[in-house]
């Protein structure tokens, strides 16, 4: 068992990567530490009341009143503000459909709730998962108050799920920010686990604050393997095939390409929030 994990390995990363051009560069270092709309049932239309039978005699002051003194004095404001312009880039760097981004076949069920949803569905057996993880670090603090990141575990099957169920037990006991970017040079570069057992990966968490034992049952736990179904349904809802993969607002996948690299993957995400913000359509 101890020499299984460079087979699964080998074929995570052969299966990992960018969508157009598997060229990126491998991690050469650790990454830097740092830290569809859900579906809504309209609400019944209120009953209107009938209107009396007679008129009164006389007409009510209100109905004296000439229409623009009878107009609240905030009409205005209380108009809906207008939506933001689409965005206007340069069409030589603009996002390619097909290539960096494609819409899904319909919407889905983002992963959480509020704002525009970003969800990245990575594994911590990819490489480029690894190297983009810098750049989300820079990225995500930078953000407006209105866009909500998610990290999605990929959930394929054999040590990845091992890997998954992690995640979601370091989230459960606040240590996912401490410990994501460990966890990518302890796997890619470090080469630290010779079998990903559970055991194994509870042993690893241990050294870095978790207690073993409570580490290992919470990854077994009823609501991390409630979180593992919806993260492998959110996965192939949309249509992941591939690692990394940006989903946004439960509507679009934004894929890294060989000339644009992970850059340009997070290039095309803030150019589809901005359309969700604006209500346009790329």
């Amino acid at each position: 068992m101890k020499r299984l994990l460079p087979l699964f390995l080998a074929l995570a990363l052969a299966a990992c990567g960018e969508s157009a051009n598997d060229s990126a560069a491998p991690a050469t270092d650790a990454p830097a530490v740092a830290s569809s709309p859900a579906e809504q049932t309209p609400a019944p239309e209120a009953a209107q009341p009938e209107a009396p039978a007679e008129a009164p005699a006389e007409a009510s002051p209100a109905a004296e009143m000439p229409a623009e003194e009878a107009a609240p004095a905030d009409a205005e404001a209380a108009a809906e503000a207008p939506r933001p312009a689409p965005p206007v880039v340069d069409p030589a760097r603009a996002p390619r459909l097909g290539a960096d981004y494609e819409p899904l076949a319909e919407p889905m069920p983002t992963i959480g709730q509020g704002g525009i949803e970003v969800a990245e569905v990575f594994s911590y057996m990819c490489i480029h998962c690894a190297n983009l993880q810098p750049l989300i670090n820079t990225w995500k603090p930078g953000q407006p108050a209105d866009v909500r990141f998610e990290y999605v575990p990929g959930v394929f099957g054999g040590v990845s799920d091992n890997f998954a169920r992690a995640y979601y037990a370091a989230e459960a006991m606040n240590l996912v920010d401490k410990t994501h970017d460990d966890l990518f040079k302890a796997v890619l570069i470090e080469r630290t686990f010779t079998s990903a057992s559970p055991e194994e990966i509870a042993d690893w968490y241990a050294g870095h604050g978790a207690d073993r034992e409570a580490f290992l049952s919470t990854m077994q736990s009823f609501a991390v393997t409630a979180k593992l179904n919806r993260a492998r349904q959110f996965a192939l809802r949309g249509g992941v095939d591939a690692t990394p993969m940006i989903i946004v607002n439960g509507k679009y996948r934004a894929m890294a390409t060989g000339d644009r690299g992970m850059q340009g993957l997070l290039d095309t995400v803030d150019w589809l929030v901005a359309h969700e913000r604006a209500g346009s359509t790329p």
